[in-house]
Order: C-alpha cells, then structure tokens, then sequence
C-alpha cells in the first residue's frame, strides 16, 4: 500500500453516533470518518511481558554466551536498565524513546568475547530479549472484525513501541498488512502522547487539513484520547469500538 493518501482518493466513509468522548467541535452524526488512527498494544494485541524477573535476563544471557557475549543475568539486567535510564534522561525530548537494539548493541561490544557485528547483535538481541519477556501474544478477535468494516478506510497505527520487534509481531499475527502506514515511537525517538505522532499520520493521510474527520482509536486516555481531541480529532476507546459494531460477544 502507498504511504500517501488522498481525501479524494478514497470515497469512503463511516458516519457514528453521537459520543461525548470526541470532545466539542465535531458531531458524530454529522461528522464522516474518513480515516483512522490505530493504538497496537491492547488495542489490536493482547500482550503481557516481564521485562522484570531475572528469568528473563537468565534466557538472554545464555544466548549471549553463544554469540560471543560474557555477562552475568544479574549484571545484564542492571546495565539494561542503566543503559535505557540514561538516555531517556540526556533526550531533550518531553516524552522521550529509546531504541533497544541501540543499548544491546553498546552491552554487546562492552561484553564481547571475540570479534562481533555488534549492530546486527544488538537487533537479534532485542528480538530474543522480546522472545524471553513475552507471556502472551494474541490479536483481540473483536479489533480483526473492526479493522474489517474500515478496511476501505485509509487507516494507520502509531505505536508506543520498538519496530525491532513490535513490526514482527504486527507481521506474525497477520495485521501488519492491513494498515497503510504504521509509525513507531522508536522511529522518532519520542512517544505518544507527543502530538507530533498525530500530526505526522494526519499529513500522511492527508487530512491534515480535516482532523476531525480522523477519528483515534485506542485503550489510554492520556495517550489516544487527549492528544488526538487536542487536535481537534475524532475519538473513540476501543471497548466503545467493539461496543458500537457489536464485537464485545
């Protein structure tokens, strides 16, 4: 799919009830949805991880020891946390964003034991340290039957989340091709609810001009909600979705 949409080259539009949570500024049942802006986590994936037991550390560690790494789970853990802490805090960013494959990368050279690609390291790193914190992965069946009725929408995600993995999982669960264009706070190195993420999407979409008419579908009211009626966007939580084209059974 093309990453630059048009309003006139999509007809199509879905027009929804009155809701109080769009804010002022747009009547549902006057107002034509013509695009969508996605959230991804408990929004389209059901997902819990544990980034936070030395279980997972233990995992990643005795992976490492094979690719040429030598370091402790403990110690492991500690300089992760360390690592990320750090640059969240030098980020001139409000809301800044890490990329992981970047901190396994620096934890791999530091900890290498022969000579490694330390940047291609860093991303397979990040890919198993994932593999080891995941607990459950799933697509909400309710959300696969709502991207279903706005599948001649033109609709995107923004996602709090790392493209090292989180592309992978959208692919894997079979989501990632039914979106025009997905953007990842990673990509930027800032996070929702940075209203720089909406604002990227609407132009993308080509509806900069009419933002009422995006509607933002999401599970936080600090991170879908708010920013988007900031700018002056359509906005549902997705349990209203579900609720609304009766996907909640």
């Amino acid at each position: 799919m093309s990453e630059n949409y048009r309003p006139e080259a999509n007809k199509s539009k879905i027009t929804l009830p009155n809701n109080p949570a769009a804010g002022k500024g747009c009547e549902f049942e006057s107002c034509h949805i013509k695009g969508i802006i996605f959230d991804c986590y408990q929004t389209l994936i059901d997902i819990d991880t544990d980034e936070n037991r030395i279980e997972t550390y233990e995992v990643l560690s005795r992976w490492l020891a094979y690719q040429g790494v030598k370091i402790e789970p403990k110690k492991l853990w500690d300089t992760y946390m360390f690592k990320a802490r750090n640059k969240m805090e030098q980020s001139e960013e409000i809301y800044p964003e890490i990329r992981v494959e970047e901190i396994f990368a620096e934890i791999c050279k530091e900890h290498s034991i022969w000579k490694i690609d330390e940047k291609q390291l860093g991303i397979e790193t990040s890919r198993v340290f994932r593999t080891a914190s995941i607990r459950k992965l799933r697509a909400f069946p309710q959300s696969i039957k709502l991207i279903e009725h706005c599948i001649n929408l033109p609709i995107c995600i923004i996602s709090n989340g790392q493209r090292v993995f989180s592309e992978l999982e959208l692919r894997f669960l079979g989501l990632y091709d039914y979106f025009d264009f997905v953007i990842f706070s990673s990509d930027v190195r800032y996070k929702k609810p940075d209203l720089r993420l909406f604002m990227t999407a609407l132009e993308k979409m080509g509806f900069e001009l009419e933002p009422k008419c995006v509607m933002s579908i999401g599970d936080s009211y600090e991170n879908e909600i708010l920013p988007a009626r900031e700018l002056g966007m359509s906005v549902m939580h997705i349990e209203e979705a579900w609720k609304h084209f009766g996907l909640t059974d």
